[in-house]
């Protein structure tokens, strides 16, 4: 069998392994994360990405305890969000003067116009190829590397490039189409 054929054969493997560990630890996980977080939206994300490591980690079969390493990453999710969050918070907070904030900045206006805006961006989003949709998400909001996304979804570097592309396109032209 050649290495090609191992490495095919592996990855197969895997997949069914997730989609087997999806079936059996996605209840059991949302169960899990709704009693650890108040913000129950984001529970979903939160599994998908305690199955997303699991993807990216080569191999499974070395793991004595699926569960609790399952478990175990469900942990650690929570504590790099909370870590984020931490860090993100901290960059933005600082002192301001209240005389130093533009009053238009928050007029009730310019919330709308950006409210409206937000759900055009997410009505063109649910409307684009789910490929596409795919790739463009785990680049832009997840910060993955083009090589990363290819190994991810299976795809070449340049098939991820004309994904990505392809994406920025369809949001121009649907985005120019609202205004």
């Amino acid at each position: 069998m050649t290495v090609r054929r191992q490495e095919h054969k592996s990855a197969s493997l895997n997949e069914v392994a997730i989609s087997d560990l999806d079936r059996r630890f996605r209840r059991p996980l949302v169960a899990y994360f709704n009693k650890r977080i108040r913000e129950q939206y984001d529970v979903d994300d939160l599994v998908q990405e305690v199955f997303l490591r699991l993807v990216r980690r080569a191999e499974l079969s070395d793991v004595e305890a699926i569960d609790r390493y399952i478990f175990r990453t469900a942990a650690n999710v929570i504590k790099d969000r909370s870590r984020r969050r931490s860090a993100r918070l901290q960059h933005l907070h600082h002192g301001f003067d209240e005389t130093e904030i533009d009053s238009d900045l928050f007029s009730p206006e310019r919330v709308l116009l950006g409210k409206e805006a937000l759900e055009q961006l997410a009505a063109a989003l649910d409307a684009m190829p789910e490929k596409t949709r795919n790739v463009f998400m785990l680049r832009r909001y997840e910060g993955l590397k083009n090589s990363e996304i290819a190994a991810l979804l299976g795809l070449t570097v340049s098939g991820v490039r004309f994904h990505i592309i392809r994406a920025k396109a369809y949001l121009a032209r649907r985005l120019e189409d609202k205004t």
